[in-house]
């Protein structure tokens, strides 16, 4: 199935490593061009080497200068800005008892980026009549605990999701949303490694999902944002496609191993 995604120019956050990184490659293997912005000047070079037709850009999300000169650099490279995906963010664990000093960073590097980002594309994506796909988390809807930073800024997402559905669509302009649930991360086996038993403590998540008992794989949820980027989505905006294995909305009580 042709995706139409060829030359379109591509803006990927937290791009060099795991949902980010697979959606880098899921949007070059469909010849888009592909912007990289991230942190790891390293691993942003070696991912550029590797996608024909991508460049990275080396920023600090949490600088409003940098969200600007990102966007500004992107058309300068590629002449357009076509599609904006919102994937950067950071599970930092700033919970209730944390101070609201504390509480505003985990915003700072969760929820005002994204904002930033989107409002310097905004002229960009209205001439292309271009589209924003998010990247948000299951802890908005399901709750976590120990992590109110990280669920309010993911819950704000969420709710511009729609907001910006609505903003934009009378230019032609859609936005959607992509929610992952456990998935295949960085951030995970650094968790699961810090565990006594990393087997173990896997193994223990993986058995929380209904279908097939594992964790989803970064391939799949960048092929979704992929999906949703493309003319073949051409009549969805405002939506929230949860690739989560039925994790957030299928009652495990009556998903139990046993049963399925």
């Amino acid at each position: 199935m042709d995706l139409h995604l060829r030359q379109k120019s591509v803006l990927v956050t937290g791009a060099t490593k795991g949902i980010g990184a697979a959606t880098a490659r899921a949007f070059a293997a469909e010849g888009a061009r592909v912007a990289l912005l991230g942190r790891d000047a390293a691993a942003g070079a070696a991912l550029a080497a590797e996608l024909p037709g991508s460049v990275f850009l080396q920023a600090d999300l949490t600088r409003e200068a940098d969200c600007e000169q990102a966007v500004a650099r992107t058309v300068a490279a590629f002449g357009a800005l076509d599609v904006l995906v919102n994937n950067a963010g950071v599970n930092d664990s700033v919970p209730l008892t944390a101070s609201p000093a504390d509480f505003l960073g985990s915003l700072q590097r969760n929820l005002l980026h994204v904002f930033s980002l989107t409002h310097h594309a905004r002229p960009h994506l209205v001439a292309a009549r271009g589209n924003v796909v998010n990247v948000t988390s299951k802890v908005a809807w399901t709750g976590q605990g120990g992590t109110s930073g990280y669920a309010a800024a993911k819950g704000a997402i969420n709710a511009l999701t729609r907001e910006w559905a609505i903003a934009l669509g009378k230019d032609g302009v859609r936005v959607n949303c992509v929610v992952p649930a456990e998935c295949e991360s960085d951030q995970y086996d650094r968790w699961f490694n810090s565990q006594p038993d990393p087997a173990a403590a896997r193994a223990r998540v993986e058995r929380l999902v209904p279908l097939g008992r594992r964790l989803t794989k970064a391939e799949e949820l960048a092929d979704s944002i992929v999906w949703l980027a493309s003319a073949r989505a051409s009549h969805v905006t405002g939506q929230f496609l949860f690739v989560d294995g039925g994790y957030t909305h299928l009652d495990r009580a009556l998903t139990s191993e046993h049963q399925w």
